[in-house]
């Protein structure tokens, strides 16, 4: 069993991580500062080919559904709505003027925010659209298991041997992550997607985040912590973001198909390929312009990096989306 620091009240994960994270004072709702984008990099933070790409999905969902007189887009987790923004900008203004875009986060709606933005700290119901989430997941807190225990924690990040696991979460481990050992129990993110989901009437429901699958659990767990742009311990003071991977394929629901981020920019248009050199000599100014997207594309597509990301991506009455295919 790790430990760090000196005693205090130890509880399971779960709790310290809502208290940490969403609590009086949590990491993600203090009103001040440079919020989450301060601590860490996402792709909507890395280039806003991103939030371009996504604005092609809402248009491909758009048409699914004929072009209603008003579209959806609720973005889960929205920090400071970083990627509403981005993608309001992107559309053409026939298509946003029909937009209803909702940013659903427990902080307070920062100043000077986008007045088109509707802010929420839960989904609406009845939505009819895109419903997006990219790095929400991660940060749903959830129980840490060890041997068939809890893991139980405290405030500086001790860690101890708790009770034994309730059947629920052994279920949930047996089917989902079997084998023994340090184990992250993701039911909560199940649940969490599901009611997320429910939400949607017809379109397409999309998590975007750090991933794993079933066959390929990591042995030791994924829980860590980030601070000032540094992977730090998993402390749950406060301080820094506590956060772990998803095991995406056990959120996945009916027709839901799993594709790594560079699939699914690539379908979008995201490529990173040099632009031609000859474009050097006729243009010199759009060649460095078409070299920096390149940049950025390949940044946000790495197998190594942002392009091994997970994106689960789940049609509600219509088609499923031509990427999964």
């Amino acid at each position: 069993m790790s430990t760090s620091g000196g005693p205090g009240a130890a509880v399971r994960w779960r709790s310290a991580m809502e208290a940490a994270l969403y609590g009086p004072g949590g990491f993600y709702v203090r009103p001040a500062g440079p919020g989450p984008a301060g601590h860490f990099r996402t792709s909507v933070h890395a280039s806003a080919l991103y939030a371009a790409a996504v604005s092609r999905l809402l248009r491909w969902v758009d048409a699914e559904l004929g072009h209603p007189r008003e579209l959806d887009l609720v973005d889960m987790g929205a920090g400071r709505a970083e990627l509403l923004c981005g993608v309001l900008a992107a559309l053409d203004p026939e298509t946003a003027a029909r937009v209803r875009p909702y940013a659903v986060e427990r902080a307070p709606r920062p100043e000077g925010l986008d007045p088109r933005i509707h802010w929420t700290g839960e989904p609406p119901e009845g939505v009819s659209g895109l419903l997006f989430a990219n790095e929400w997941l991660d940060n749903v807190p959830l129980d840490v298991a060890e041997d068939g225990h809890y893991v139980l924690v405290a405030p500086d990040g001790t860690e101890s041997r708790g009770g034994p696991l309730e059947d629920g979460d052994r279920a949930w481990l047996e089917r989902w992550w079997p084998g023994g050992g340090r184990a992250e129990i993701g039911r909560p993110r199940d649940e969490a997607w599901a009611a997320a989901t429910r939400t949607l009437e017809r379109g397409l429901a999309v998590a975007v985040d750090y991933a794993h699958t079933r066959r390929a659990r990591p042995p030791f767990g994924t829980l860590t912590g980030f601070r000032g742009g540094r992977e730090v311990a998993p402390v749950p003071d406060g301080g820094c973001d506590v956060t772990a991977h998803v095991a995406l394929d056990a959120c996945a629901g009916p027709g839901a198909v799993l594709l790594t981020q560079r699939e699914a920019l690539g379908a979008l248009g995201v490529s990173g390929a040099r632009p031609p050199l000859a474009l050097a000599s006729s243009d010199p100014a759009a060649y460095v312009r078409a070299l920096a997207s390149a940049g950025e594309a390949a940044e946000l597509t790495s197998p190594s990096g942002l392009g091994a990301f997970g994106w689960l991506v789940q049609p509600v009455a219509v088609r499923a989306w031509p990427a999964a295919d």
